[in-house]
């Protein structure tokens, strides 16, 4: 059975945000924003499953387009996050570069 990459690195991404979560969170105390990426950040891995079980290809389409919208919505969370300076500049180049390349 063939590796389904876009699965693999949408849950390895989505795992970086849970963890990054964690940090923001207990460490840094910041909690809107950081919620917001949390499910954002995991949602893109969640369509992306979604998609695997398609019950038509207009459903496949639009399943990975709400995953591309949730990445997109992702980087505005990780952008604000960075300029608030909550997300050191590391770890938002890290992450964006990330993104970009995968989505």
């Amino acid at each position: 059975m063939k590796e389904n990459v876009l699965k693999m690195k949408s849950f390895a991404f989505a795992l970086r945000v849970v963890k990054l979560y964690q940090f923001l969170s207990q460490e840094k105390k910041e909690k809107v924003m950081s919620l917001q990426l949390l499910r954002s950040g995991t949602a893109i891995g969640a369509m992306v499953r979604e998609a695997e079980y398609a019950e038509s290809k207009a459903e496949f389409i639009h399943k990975l387009n709400i995953a591309l919208k949730e990445a997109n919505e992702t980087e505005y969370w990780m952008e604000l996050l960075f300029k608030s300076e909550y997300l050191s500049e590391e770890a938002f180049n890290s992450l964006s570069m990330e993104i970009k390349k995968n989505y």
